[in-house]
C-alpha cells in the first residue's frame, strides 16, 4: 500500500527527538547574538508578514534576542475588547481551527478525527458534557501571549507532560489524538454562566509555555502531571487580563458546558483568521 506524503511526513516527524530539538530551539532563541540576531528577526518579519507596528517596541533593534521579539507584547489600544460585559472575546490572535459541540465527550479535532475531552483535560470532563469547544491555531506570525477570554476565578492548572508534535494544519490532520498527546497546560475557571476551561497545547519547538501565575512550566514527555489548586484562594481574572504565553507557537482550546455560549457563526468559520479581543460569542443568560 502506498504511503501519502501526509503520512510520510508524520512517521518522520514521529521518529525525530522532539524535546530535545524543542530544547535546542529554546535555547537558541535565548540567545543575544547581535547582528545575526537583528538579521534572523528582520528575515522572519519579512518571510511571515509580521505586523510589528503593533507590538510596544516596534523596530528591530529594541529586541535583544529572537525569543525576546517572539513574546513581544502589543501596544497599548492595539486591541479592542467588547463593551458588554457577556460577549467572550478570543483570548489569542490566530486561526480557527474548528467551532463545534462536545458531542459524546468527544471532540473534533480534523475531518475524521476525533478524541476523548477526558483525555485532553487529564481529569473528569463531566462538567463540560453537552458543551462546546474551539480551537484557535497561532500562526508563527501572531502574537503570541494568551489573554483570559471571559471574567472568571482560576480554580485550578493542570500541567501534562506529552509528545510535541507539530500542530501545523498538515499534522492536525493526520496525527490522530495529536492535542491530547501533546505536552498542555490546562487552566479551569468559574465564572458566572458555569465552569470552562483554556488549554495551552505545547508543540515543536515551543522552548516552553509559562502562566502568570507558575511562571515558566517545563516536563518530560514521561513526567508525572503538576497540579495547582486554587480553590480557597481569591484568584480572580478579567477579561482581557494575560493569563500565559508560548515561547513559540501552538494552539489554545476553549470548553464550556451545555447552555454556556451561543458562538457567533455567522461570522466564525474554520480557516477564519481572528484577533484578540474579537467577539466569539454570547454568554446566555
Amino acid at each position: 500500500m502506498a504511503v501519502t506524503s501526509l503520512e510520510f511526513r508524520s512517521i518522520i516527524y514521529g521518529l525525530l527527538p522532539q524535546r530535545t530539538l524543542s530544547r535546542l530551539g529554546g535555547w537558541m532563541a535565548r540567545r543575544r547574538c547581535g547582528p545575526l540576531t537583528k538579521l534572523f528577526i528582520h528575515w522572519f518579519i519579512r518571510h511571515y508578514r509580521v505586523r510589528l507596528n503593533e507590538a510596544a517596541r516596534a523596530a528591530v533593534r529594541d529586541y535583544s534576542s529572537f525569543g525576546d521579539f517572539f513574546t513581544r507584547r502589543l501596544r497599548e489600544g492595539a486591541r479592542t475588547w467588547p463593551t458588554s460585559p457577556n460577549t467572550l472575546g478570543s483570548p489569542v490572535d490566530g486561526v480557527v481551527s474548528q467551532l463545534d459541540r462536545i458531542a459524546e465527550g468527544r471532540l473534533i479535532q480534523a475531518k475524521g478525527i476525533d478524541y476523548p475531552l477526558a483525555d485532553l483535560l487529564g481529569a473528569d470532563p463531566a462538567p463540560y458534557l453537552g458543551g462546546s469547544f474551539t480551537t484557535l491555531y497561532l500562526r508563527p506570525q501572531d502574537y503570541h501571549r494568551v489573554h483570559v477570554p471571559a471574567d472568571g476565578q482560576l480554580r485550578s492548572i493542570r500541567h501534562l507532560p506529552g509528545r510535541l508534535w507539530p500542530v501545523r494544519p498538515w499534522a492536525v490532520a493526520g496525527v490522530p489524538g495529536l492535542f491530547s498527546r501533546n505536552e498542555r497546560v490546562v487552566m479551569e475557571f468559574s465564572g458566572k454562566a458555569g465552569p470552562w476551561a483554556l488549554v495551552m497545547v505545547g508543540a515543536m519547538m515551543v522552548g516552553s509555555m509559562e502562566t502568570v501565575v507558575t511562571g515558566p512550566i517545563r516536563g518530560g514527555r514521561g513526567g508525572e502531571p503538576t497540579r495547582w489548586n486554587f480553590e480557597a484562594t481569591a484568584c480572580e481574572f478579567r477579561r482581557g487580563d494575560e493569563i500565559g504565553r508560548f515561547n513559540f507557537g501552538s494552539t489554545v482550546i476553549l470548553v464550556f458546558g451545555p447552555g454556556q455560549i451561543t458562538w457567533n457563526l455567522q461570522r466564525l468559520a474554520p480557516g477564519q483568521e481572528i484577533r484578540l479581543g474579537q467577539p466569539l460569542g454570547q454568554f446566555d443568560d
